[in-house]
């Protein structure tokens, strides 16, 4: 019997992942190596390229942990198996590296900026943002507070490419992402909301097969999973054919013809704009509340040397769903 002597584990280094980045991606994307970097520099790690280290920083970080008991659609829903930001963000996460894989493009950096790109939201989705416009100038973005929030309420010093792609990740916001892997989530987050989305409010009895529209299902075909291949198949096949991230034009627009109809059966339905004064009642609440009565604040969160209206905007916007309520009903509602 011969016996090999050739070791049955190599040692893959940065420098290797670096160069086989090189070697591997497509030309529009973006290299670990090239990467403009961190406000402060570090030296780099032996294994993990920097996109790498910011993945598994944002990972461990609190504010991740905290989505879990975050609302994504449904505000404090009795089900278990109701989508929630951490479910919603972990969705986006597969649906961008299926993208990035599929494209030449650097999954790590898109993986990092789909895993971050949630963590500022604030409690009871985006009724969150409506509550807290009032009290800043302009509109207030839960992309802007995850950038806030990476860099100086829970500081990761992340890379410049990885920020940038967490605070243009929402269609709203100019300028749009200065790299390919920052437009993939674009795409990512859309496609996974409006599917899981439909799937809870079906779920929910709030919609029936039947209630979808005949063009989104000749478009899309079964709802779920058939759904969500379609678009993907639909941004990798129209991204090969101009070299840049985009969406076949006729299935982008079968998706916004259903983003319409979503709003009108499920976001904006009536039960909803109830539920949703309600919470946009609550937050204001505790916002004004705590900028009467500063020093009820909790230290964490909290960088006393900022204007008492962003120390605010920032313990409030850090709430989970539960605590709010909890929080709440100690200070309006004591036993």
């Amino acid at each position: 019997m011969v016996v090999s002597n050739s070791p049955k584990l190599v040692e893959i280094t940065r420098e290797i992942r670096e160069q086989r980045e090189r070697e591997l991606l497509a030309p529009a994307a973006t290299c670990a190596a090239d990467s403009r970097g961190r406000e402060e520099p570090e030296e780099p790690d032996d294994y993990r390229t920097c996109f790498e280290r910011d993945r598994d920083r944002i990972l461990h970080s609190k504010a991740f942990r905290r989505l879990k008991h975050k609302t994504q659609v449904f505000i404090n829903p009795e089900g278990d198996h109701v989508v929630t930001r951490l479910t919603h963000t972990l969705q986006v996460t597969q649906i961008g590296r299926s993208l990035a894989e599929a494209l030449g493009l650097n999954d790590a950096l898109v993986e990092s900026i789909c895993l971050g790109h949630e963590v500022g939201h604030p409690p009871f989705g985006h009724n969150g943002e409506e509550a807290l416009t009032p009290y800043v100038d302009g509109e207030w973005l839960h992309s802007e507070q995850s950038v806030r929030v990476l860099s100086i309420l829970e500081p990761l010093n992340l890379t410049w490419e990885v920020l940038d792609g967490i605070r243009a990740h929402t269609w709203k916001v100019n300028p749009p992402p200065a790299t390919q892997e920052g437009w993939v989530i674009r795409f990512a987050d859309r496609i996974a909301y409006l599917v899981h989305d439909m799937e809870d409010a079906m779920r929910a009895g709030i919609l029936r097969p039947s209630d979808l529209p005949e063009d989104s299902l000749a478009t899309f075909g079964e709802p779920g999973r058939e759904w969500v291949s379609r678009m993907i198949h639909a941004v990798i096949d129209e991204s090969l054919r101009t070299g840049e991230v985009a969406m076949d034009p006729e299935i982008r627009e079968a998706m916004k013809r259903f983003r319409a109809f979503m709003f009108e059966r499920v976001y904006l339905r009536p039960e909803a704009r109830r539920q949703a004064e309600k919470a946009i009642r609550l937050l204001r609440n505790l916002v004004d509340y705590l900028l009467e009565h500063p020093d009820e604040m909790p230290e964490s969160y909290r960088h006393r040397e900022l204007p008492v209206v962003e120390q605010v905007i920032d313990v409030v916007a850090g709430m989970t769903d539960r605590y709010a309520l909890r929080t709440h009903d100690r200070i309006f509602r004591p036993s």
